[in-house]
């Protein structure tokens, strides 16, 4: 049985008008727990549903139905997308699609995926859309919305197309269809002297044409007639976004969060007089405004687009950085949301960084994220992020992600999170690149080249970022330590979220990373922590909703061992979570993953009757001992006394 103190709850029924109000800011840790009784066995709790799976822009958060703050994390589905061998789609089939949700919502907990489309598939022909395939990339994406995931799409391209690559080039793109490339007439694609693919997209003469006429919205003569570029594009969007909304059910649609409309960004070449900020003002943000319109018409009215800036808006090499990061877009207001990539391009380059990545390493990029998205009023997304598992600079992978993680955590380094958590910030939603089962099985004849089988890594200009892959047996299993990938993160928090932080104890070969240790003035917190993992979660009621906070609780967290400390009860063990009507029975207690019944949430339920602005924190610990009542009760004393002097 659960040991445990904790006060009395009871969970008032929803208060009318209340469910899209500013709610809950969000900054939530956990160590993984499982409930003392089965979670699976019980029924689904009344908080979960279509509410719960709604999600909109409040302000600089997204909030579901209940009025929570929301956090999305999880995958980019997939770069298998942008290879020839499965059509353009993320998955060979259904059935695997489906297995690779499931083995996402096992082995992560993640509850959001940017789901990859190709224009190249989708209008093979100058106005012709293939609904063949979109009818089998809407069936691949319902895999992940019925498995209660959350999905986003995108129109990917790199490099603008792979129809303007030689069959015996050493780089490859995708994107356009090759009626556009046919049309456009544009010069033989050479690189010149480039060590990695991503240079062809400042000094490949073709990309760049092709891309600045994209922009211009150049009149092209095919062989339906004259067809401007951009239009075409749009006129293609609009009717997927429709076949969409048409081919998924209610509760299918209501998971899918909004649209990405273009990958990656960039002029292709400025004209005269251009750069990068005007080029965003006067080209960028115009056709985001097109977008935008076309999702409206298409019945995507509630659903915001992910915009993305000029993709070197954020580059961490000096000579590469262009200013940028949508400066002149006003207050968007909800219609937007602002959506970024970032790759550590110093760590990549084996060169500007020698050594490994440390703690608080990405704290001043990912904060100029999080300033991006206040200055805008806007939420904010990095639904691209990653380092190569293969290669001479792929022994950086476990710290440079460790690294990412924790900044999309905290704006803090670990070494002072304990000292200054009011600094915190928001925790940032985000989508790694990437998640391809087939990592290290293609079949990909590089351009059509049948001459030149890719099979290795992710069969992509010699990319391997892929988080997983399938085993002998055929079973999805991680290429990274679990530790990074199976988080606590808060979910959803019924509040304003003031700190979060994770100590995720990942690994570098033998190496343990503890980069956020609790200090000497807390000795009895660090007894409940020990050497075992935690996360530590502090937020303020605002009084929008009665839905409790949850978090993510990886799955190898013991329950016997896995310790709750917080304003609201202390527990080890916690108790599955049973409700009479709305009113919880525990204050701290866990329930089964949607859509994983071994997985596990963490519930923390406030009193209906508390005062708007009541502070509350929650540290969530799998710790190598179980703590006495009294060692939590001495814990609980720390954290109070820490939390009201933290200046929140």
């Amino acid at each position: 049985m659960p040991t445990h103190e904790t006060r009395g709850i009871r969970i008032g029924r929803p208060r009318p008008g209340r469910t899209r109000l500013l709610g809950v800011a969000v900054l939530l840790l956990a160590g993984a727990v499982a409930p003392a009784t089965p979670a699976a066995a019980a029924e689904a709790p009344w908080f979960d549903g279509r509410a719960a799976d709604q999600v909109t822009v409040d302000g600089t958060r997204f909030a579901d139905g209940h009025g929570r703050e929301v956090v999305l994390r999880g995958f980019n589905v997939s770069g298998e997308t942008k290879l020839e061998e499965n059509g353009g789609l993320p998955f060979a089939t259904t059935a695997d699609a489906r297995k690779s949700a499931a083995a996402m919502r096992h082995l992560t907990g993640a509850n959001a995926v940017r789901f990859l489309l190709s224009w190249a598939h989708a209008e093979p022909e100058p106005g012709q859309v293939d609904t063949g395939y979109l009818e089998q990339a809407t069936a691949q994406m319902k895999a992940f919305l019925d498995a209660g995931i959350r999905v986003f799409p995108d129109f990917h391209q790199d490099l603008y197309s792979r129809h303007l690559f030689d069959k015996d080039s050493w780089y490859s793109g995708d994107g356009a269809p090759k009626w556009v490339i046919d049309a456009g007439g544009y010069p033989k694609e050479s690189c010149g002297i480039c060590f990695h693919w991503g240079q062809n997209i400042t000094q490949n003469q073709a990309v760049m044409s092709a891309t600045r006429d994209f922009w211009r919205n150049r009149a092209l003569t095919t062989g339906a007639g004259t067809v401007r570029v951009q239009d075409a594009f749009l006129a293609t969007a609009e009717k997927t976004m429709t076949y969409l909304a048409r081919q998924l059910t209610d509760d299918q649609f209501t998971r899918v969060v909004g649209f990405d409309p273009l990958n990656e960004p960039y002029a292709g070449a400025y004209d005269d007089g251009q750069n990068s900020r005007t080029w965003e003002k006067s080209v960028l943000w115009p056709f985001y405004e097109k977008f935008r319109a076309r999702m409206d018409a298409a019945g995507w009215q509630d659903k915001p687009a992910f915009v993305e800036p000029n993709m070197f808006w954020n580059s961490n090499l000096d000579f590469q950085r262009q200013e940028g990061g949508l400066l002149d877009a006003g207050k968007p207001g909800p219609d937007y949301v602002f959506n970024t990539h970032y790759y550590d391009q110093k760590a990549i380059s084996g060169i500007f960084m020698p050594g490994k990545a440390a703690d608080g390493q990405y704290a001043g990029d990912f904060g100029a994220l999080r300033d991006r998205s206040t200055a805008l009023g806007v939420p904010a997304v990095l639904s691209e992020f990653g380092h190569p598992l293969a290669g001479f600079t792929s022994d950086k992978a476990p710290t440079v992600v460790k690294g990412m993680y924790q900044a999309l955590d905290s704006r803090l380094p670990g070494a002072s999170w304990w000292t200054r958590p009011a600094a915190s910030g928001a925790v940032l939603s985000s989508t790694q690149w990437q998640w391809d089962i087939y990592n290290g099985r293609h079949h990909e004849a590089m351009n059509g080249n049948t001459g030149k089988i890719l099979t290795e890594g992710d069969a992509w200009n010699d990319e391997d970022l892929s988080a997983v892959r399938l085993d002998d047996s055929g079973t999805a299993v991680p290429r990274q330590d679990a530790r990074l990938l199976d988080r606590i993160y808060p979910r959803a928090v019924a509040g304003r979220t003031l700190a979060f932080t994770f100590e995720d104890r990942a690994r570098d070969g033998s190496t343990t990373l503890s980069w956020d240790r609790v200090p000497g003035s807390l000795p009895n917190v660090a007894k409940v922590t020990g050497s075992g993992r935690y996360g530590m979660l502090v937020w303020r009621s605002d009084g929008a909703t009665d839905a409790p906070t949850e978090l993510r609780l990886p799955r190898d967290f013991d329950p016997a061992r896995t310790t709750v400390v917080s304003d609201l009860g202390t527990v080890t063990g916690p108790p599955a979570y049973t409700a009479h009507g709305h009113t919880a029975d525990h204050p701290v207690a866990t329930a089964a993953e949607r859509g994983d019944s071994d997985g596990n949430r963490l519930m923390l339920s406030a009193p209906a009757d508390e005062a708007t602005g009541t502070l509350h924190y929650a540290l969530i610990a799998d710790g190598t001992a179980a703590p006495s009542a009294e060692q939590r009760a001495a814990a609980q004393r720390e954290l109070e006394r820490w939390a009201a002097d933290a200046g929140f």
